[in-house]
């Protein structure tokens, strides 16, 4: 009855299409009698309903090669190319359509279709709930996943929003910006809202490295140097991904958060996840199934799936370029170029990465999985280019609060009960980049306090004078005496200088070793101090022959790290825990020869990034290191979980603790996660033996493989950028 019904309403729209197009006919030349038109009609919404049913899957796979932006804008192509076909079927031809025209009745029938379907299944909540149920219950047959039934175990949906703060969501909750979040937190047997620390490195990369396997050892930053293979390493990066989840994995001697019938689903890592979709680190590895965009068919394989996001992509790139043009037109302050492609990579990350994750895991709710883990970035991407705290932003928690809604209300539905975890990996601070405020780039000041050439924009600030003066005066050398092109000799080989928000990395790659203060100073002799006493930059990090690692800051500050202190000296405005989280980054192996952080105002709660960006993270200050844990009251308190001797902690600090209470929130409803079979798989290329699993002491469990159970993979892969 359904399917007659949505056939109906699709012929109607056809009808009405007919009469409103001109280049749209479903009539002879000769013209036809009433009822001759409506059987025209339905034949051709009947052909299309089964073109779409049939051959619409088949070009989807097809079309995987493609990447995945190319294909949101196919959309619209095959959706119209369909209806043209079906339209050839309809018998003595009278139905045609010119190709424009096409699309546009092909998307309409699409929506109105899907609208009709989602109407009719609503309004008979038990039906819904049979037919889900079934078409799960058939997937779990064909992968031989054992069934759930609401009397076990509940399971567990972890949802990152990616970027937003502690403040900026209990703000959004207050402000009814997110009713589902805020209702979350007035209800008595509801959320309750904890914030965490990040480490130094406040970035997707460490953070969800840290929650999802237990270790982020040794990444300094989003991007990094590393002078033994002469690579620089970038979180966002499938085979840099990739590398860093085969690190954790042998430190941990554990395959991740999700080993245990879990599914993985829009991040950075796997966390050991049988069940991937859009996983960055997998998109590196080859192979059935592992393709970086077959995350996208289970999705796209629906023609109104794809209709309804290539349609919300397209208006979402025109509200881009309608909020950066009243921006420019408003002279709103601070403010970046964003670009023309940067339209086309918001709307990817606010529509399409939304849509399917958010699919991907209510598809992995009604196949009764324990454990699912999901990032959308929709905020974070949002943020960085139009502020923390803009308009904009607050109307991305507002969609992102509605597919909240979406999940909550699937869960009524799903065979087994869901507990549904909010988290974010970090936050944003907001303010103007270092490049706009003081006129260079950090790489220009850097190469300025070196000797080094630099561009002429940038020899004519403030800050580049003062630098290549503070190189003549720590030469010896009369600084009227110099011309504007005189230079001092480069290096055997350039300072390489990255940036991640308002963290920047400074390495010399013919220096083997960690660089030191003494070194440096032999070398650039202006360059820690034209550096520290900088006023966009807060504090230096550096090795020391004599005093071992010291922080540099204003006024020749010089603090050994063993003897910092938070609230004084250079770490004055940080806040507590920075000096903790200096000392843990200064024991990484590949800490940069310099780091450097940005200056950091407490009263404006403002950085300066070395990057493009007016909403930032990744160092020390502010909001930035200030993300959330919004959990059901039924679980263990986090503070309790990593508290010692029976005492709940002051705090919670650090994506590794974060990951700890996770695991803890499994093992109470659980037992131990312990893979559910003995077999062996490849992570990087390289084959990883026999390992041991955390038991719930925290002791190894000796023989199982790194990366889970080892059952089949579901959607694929995909690459975020």
């Amino acid at each position: 009855m359904r399917v007659i019904a949505v056939w109906g309403v699709s012929t109607l729209t056809m009808l009405v299409l007919a009469g409103i197009l001109p280049d749209f006919q479903l009539q002879s030349a000769d013209g036809d009698s009433w009822t001759k038109t409506a059987f025209t009609a339905a034949w051709g919404a009947g052909a299309f309903g089964l073109l779409s049913a049939l051959v619409w899957p088949l070009l989807v796979r097809a079309l995987l090669i493609v990447p995945a932006l190319v294909l949101g804008l196919l959309v619209f192509f095959l959706n119209g190319s369909l209806l043209i076909v079906a339209l050839r079927l309809i018998p003595d031809g009278r139905g045609a359509a010119a190709p424009e025209t096409a699309v546009v009745v092909a998307a309409a029938m699409s929506a109105v279709a899907s609208a009709t379907s989602t109407a009719l299944a609503v309004r008979d909540d038990n039906a819904y709930r049979r037919r889900l149920s079934r078409l799960a219950e058939r997937r779990r047959r064909r992968s031989g996943t054992p069934g759930t039934d609401g009397d076990g175990p509940p399971g567990t949906v972890f949802l990152q929003l990616d970027g937003v703060g502690h403040d900026v969501l209990a703000r959004a909750a207050a402000d009814g910006v997110m009713p589902t979040v805020a209702h979350w937190l007035a209800d008595p047997a509801g959320h309750r809202l904890t914030p965490w620390r990040t480490d130094w490195s406040s970035q997707t990369g460490a953070s969800q490295l840290g929650i999802l396997h237990g270790s982020n050892h040794d990444v300094p930053a989003f991007r990094w140097y590393e002078k033994e293979t002469g690579a620089v390493m970038v979180s966002s990066r499938p085979a840099s991904a990739l590398e860093l989840q085969r690190r954790a994995i042998l430190r941990t001697h554990d395959g991740g958060l999700l080993t245990v019938d879990g599914a993985s689903r829009g991040n950075l890592f796997s966390g050991g996840a049988d069940q991937l979709a859009l996983v960055l680190s997998m998109a590196a590895r080859r192979g059935k199934g592992r393709r970086s965009r077959a995350g996208y068919f289970a999705y796209f394989t629906d023609p109104a799936n794809a209709v309804r996001t290539a349609l919300s992509f397209v208006a979402e790139a025109g509200r881009e370029i309608g909020q950066s043009t009243r921006a420019r037109i408003r002279k709103e302050t601070p403010r970046i170029k964003r670009g023309w492609l940067y339209p086309f990579i918001r709307a990817f990350a606010t529509v399409v990465e939304r849509d399917v994750v958010v699919a991907a895991v209510i598809g992995d709710m009604f196949a009764g999985r324990t454990a699912v883990y999901a990032d959308l970035v929709a905020y974070d991407e949002v943020a960085h280019h139009s502020g923390p705290h803009g308009r904009d932003a607050r109307k991305v928690l507002a969609r992102l609060d509605r597919a909240l809604a979406l999940i909550v209300k699937v869960a009524e539905h799903t065979p087994r009960r869901y507990r549904v975890v909010l988290l974010s990996d970090h936050g944003q601070s907001p303010g103007e980049t270092f490049a706009g405020a003081y006129g260079l780039t950090l790489k220009d000041l850097v190469r300025a306090g070196s000797g080094l050439p630099v561009p002429r924009r940038a020899q004519r600030t403030r800050s580049g004078s003062e630098a290549r003066d503070a190189v003549r005066i720590a030469l010896h050398r009369p600084v009227a005496a110099q011309s504007e092109e005189e230079h001092v000799a480069a290096t055997p080989s350039d300072p390489v200088v990255l940036a991640s928000g308002n963290l920047g990395l400074i390495s010399f790659p013919d220096i083997a070793g960690r660089a030191t203060q003494e070194q440096l100073d032999r070398r650039h002799p202006a360059l820690l101090g034209t550096l520290a006493n900088h006023p966009g930059i807060g504090f230096l990090l550096v090795r020391s022959e004599r005093d071992g690692s010291v922080v540099l800051g204003r006024d020749g500050a010089r603090v050994p790290v063993a003897d910092l202190t938070d609230g004084q000296g250079p770490l004055a405005p940080f806040g507590p825990g920075a000096a903790d989280a200096i000392r843990r980054t200064d024991t990484f192996p590949h800490v940069a020869d310099v780091m450097v952080n940005s200056m950091y105002d407490p009263e404006t709660d403002t950085v300066h990034a070395f990057e493009e960006q007016i909403g930032s993270h990744g160092g020390l200050g502010g909001a930035q290191s200030r993300p959330f844990l919004l959990w059901p009251r039924e679980m263990t308190d986090p503070l309790e979980v990593v508290g010692e001797d029976g005492a709940p902690a002051a705090e919670l600090v650090g994506a590794e603790s974060v990951h700890r209470v996770l695991r803890h929130w499994l093992r109470e409803v659980s037992g131990p996660q312990v893979p559910l079979r003995d077999t062996r798989r490849r992570t990087g290329g390289r084959r990883f033996g026999r390992r041991a699993v955390r038991g719930a002491d925290g002791t190894g469990a000796p023989g199982f493989p790194a990366g889970g159970s080892g059952r089949g993979t579901d959607a694929g892969t995909g690459a975020r950028g």
